[in-house]
């Protein structure tokens, strides 16, 4: 492995490469990223780089979103199948047809969807910025896609009428409310954080609600010695990195994102050997994607 992390090192300081990390990456892919964070850290980072070349360790649609809001930058995605079952639930002929027969709403997509969905979505949304973009918004009625459990969490934090789409992630839909009752009987003087992709059932019965890298701050500045966490194992890396002295127990075993983990240390020196795989975005579509985008990390400042 340690001949493998050299050459990707060489490789990257020769090539002028950026290895960029979603907080769900195996830990050797963290371990070699110049970058790990969570979908609005790395969208906002991808901007302000000066590397030519990025490898980004995710899943598709962020390889997507990173060209997208930086054109002039080759990006590579080390496997091309690494995609995001929940981004494939909706279709954009549906928002057109939503949009039609709907004029005052204003449609908002999680980032976790496709390049067209993004291109009919009025605003894109982060786990992390989902509530505050969603009340900052003038339209009194909103279509919130895909994700029908992050949609709700929003719903419950908001007085305006949210329309949910019957999408979700289906790692996080594997745990329920008889996993929380399990692990809390279990670890009692554990804090529960969890990811609002759960299923509403988990969120109320979370001691703290937030985007992976809102879990792993929450983590880092808590008195407390012991932690549930529900969401991606991938996260415990970082979580067990910063707080040795702490105890992290996932929410359940099955909490793993099969996409996430398809990018080995292999891929990634392929990627910067043979320069695969890149990402090539229709530029008419990847215009008006760059709007939702584009108004997302204005709002998010």
């Amino acid at each position: 492995m340690e001949s493998i992390i050299n050459k990707i090192i060489h490789l990257k300081r020769k090539k002028n490469a950026l290895i960029i990390a979603h907080n769900y990456q195996l830990p050797e892919i963290q371990k070699v990223a110049d970058i790990i964070g969570d979908s609005l850290a790395l969208s906002r980072e991808i901007t302000n780089v000066g590397e030519n070349i990025i490898i980004f360790c995710g899943v598709k649609f962020m390889a997507e979103s990173a060209k997208i809001l930086s054109p002039e930058k080759k990006i590579l995605l080390p496997v091309k199948n690494a995609l995001c079952p929940m981004a494939d639930m909706i279709k954009a002929e549906k928002l057109k047809e939503y949009k039609k027969n709907n004029p005052d709403s204003k449609i908002v997509c999680y980032v976790n969807s496709s390049m067209k969905v993004k291109a009919e979505s009025d605003i894109c949304v982060t786990s992390s910025n989902a509530v505050k973009i969603v009340n900052s918004l003038d339209a009194k009625k909103i279509l919130f896609v895909p994700d029908k459990n992050l949609g709700n969490y929003i719903k419950n934090q908001t007085n305006k009428e949210v329309i949910t789409y019957n999408g979700y992630c289906p790692t996080h839909e594997r745990v329920n409310k008889n996993h929380v009752k399990k692990m809390k009987n279990k670890y009692p003087l554990a804090l529960l954080l969890v990811h609002p992709e759960c299923d509403y059932s988990v969120l109320k019965q979370a001691d703290f609600i937030g985007s992976t890298s809102q879990i792993i701050n929450y983590a880092n500045k808590s008195k407390n010695k012991k932690f549930i966490i529900g969401t991606e194992k991938g996260v415990l890396y970082k979580l067990k990195k910063d707080n040795p002295n702490k105890e992290f127990i996932l929410l359940d075993n099955n909490l793993i994102c099969e996409d996430m983990k398809k990018i080995t240390l292999k891929d990634v020196l392929n990627a910067l050997e043979n320069e695969d795989y890149e990402i090539k975005v229709d530029n008419s579509v990847s215009k008006k994607a760059l709007k939702s985008l584009t108004n997302m990390l204005n709002k998010s400042l």
